[in-house]
Order: structure tokens, then sequence, then C-alpha cells
């Protein structure tokens, strides 16, 4: 409830989340005017952060600091999700000889918790910590068509649906058509959407509630992810996603 908010506690989480990314301005003043706070109260936030480690300056430029590595780490070793992943994604780039990854939702992205790469020396995948966009890759569009389905009409048209290649899905009509396949075909396709000559196929996982939780799918280069193999593909994901869902309590 907005009544329990600590308003300058939620303006610190702000100003991590503007530094986490790299777009964003990294000065007090410039960051002050991003969140909408006066910039005597950046000054505050930012020197509370930089006793504790959470940011650091860097020649009159903010930072994320060290302490923040150790947190993440902390988080993901804790992670039920991330510990179930392991095997299952070691598992898929063995039948596959791709990349496997999976990633959950944080705040209107895809973020990357998870990667097993390919033996293949030429391989393209991000890596853990890494947001991408909800609208062209394969994880992101899992969460709209299932995660945000309810949503679709709200947060929509607050995305930036920039355009990053020539497939990129730029308009919410054409993206809304995507989302119904997905939902129909049980697994996405970021077709060169993202990267050109790289294909990314995605499927669902479960939570025990029922609800899809995270993504798992596989990043390859279209030389060797031919759209010939969009169904092989699609099976071994699937089949992994379901193998992740059952050890997370879905039945």
């Amino acid at each position: 409830m907005d009544k329990y908010v600590i308003p300058n506690l939620r303006n610190a989480c702000q100003l991590l989340k503007a530094l986490a990314h790299g777009s964003e301005p990294r000065r007090v003043a410039d960051l002050a005017r991003h969140i909408g706070i006066p910039a005597t109260s950046a000054l505050r936030i930012v020197y509370t952060l930089e006793q504790e480690g959470l940011v650091r300056k860097d020649r009159g430029e903010l930072r994320l600091g060290p302490s923040l590595i150790y947190l993440g780490n902390a988080a993901l070793k804790d992670t039920a999700l991330i510990q179930e992943a392991h095997p299952i994604l070691q598992s898929l780039t063995a039948t596959t000889d791709e990349t496997a990854h999976i990633a959950v939702p944080c705040d209107q992205k895809a973020l990357i918790v998870a990667v097993n790469d390919s033996p293949h020396p030429l391989r393209a995948a991000s890596r853990p910590g890494a947001l991408t966009d909800l609208h062209c890759s394969s994880t992101g569009k899992i969460f709209l068509a299932h995660t945000f389905h309810e949503q679709l009409d709200r947060l929509l048209p607050s995305l930036n649906l920039s355009k990053r290649t020539k497939n990129t899905i730029t308009t919410i009509t054409a993206l809304k058509k995507e989302l119904t396949l997905v939902r129909k075909q049980g697994f996405s396709i970021d077709n060169e959407e993202i990267h050109p000559g790289v294909r990314c196929l995605a499927a669902p996982v479960t939570g025990s509630n029922g609800s899809v939780i995270a993504a798992i799918g596989i990043t390859a280069a279209t030389t060797r992810f031919t759209k010939a193999d969009t169904l092989r593909m699609a099976g071994y994901v699937t089949a992994a996603a379901t193998a992740l869902s059952r050890r997370l309590g879905h039945f």
C-alpha cells in the first residue's frame, strides 16, 4: 500500500536503477531531474548510498558501487529458480549445441539471470544481469504474452518499441498479433529482431501457482538455427521449460 512507502527510499531505488541503465544520466543534477526530485535530496541520497558502497564517484560521475556485486551474487545464489535451472540449461545446450539462458521479468524488461554457453567459438548471447526489451526479445515476448497478458492495453503504449533491426516489430497492432501467435504455439521467436544474424527461441516456465514466472530459451547464429529448424528447436526448448516448471512444483 502507498501509505507504507518511504519516499526517499523509493527515490534511492530509482536512482540505482537509473545508474544501472547505460544510457541514463550519471551526474547528481541530471539524476535529480530524471527522477523528479530536488538536487539537495539527490545529494543526500547519493552521499548515503556512497557510504554504504552502493554507488561510487568516478571523476564527477556516479557509478554503481561494489557492494551491489555482493548483493547481486547473494540474491542469485539464494534463488531456487537459478539453482533448479542450471542442470536444465546444461542439458538444453548439450541437446541443441547452442547457448541456453533463462530470464525473469524486471521493470518492463527481460532480465537474463543465468546462461550456459554453447561450445561453438562464435556465439552471441547476453550475459547474466543483462536487460533486454520485451517487444523484440524471445523471452520478453513470453512475458508479454503470458505474465503481462491482462495488462497489455495499459502496458504496450508505455513501451518504447524501438527499431533495432529491419525485422523489429514497432507497432502495437503487429505486436499484439505476434503475442496471439506466441500464446497459441507455446513458444516465441526473436527472428533477428535485436541483432542481425542471431535467432532466439524461448518458452514459458510456470511456477507452483500456475503463473508464468520465467522464460527459458536458446540463442544461435542463423547459419546454425535456420527457419526450417524452428519446430525441432521449439520441441527441445518447450521440453526444457516443462522440466523446469515441474522442478518448481507445477504439475
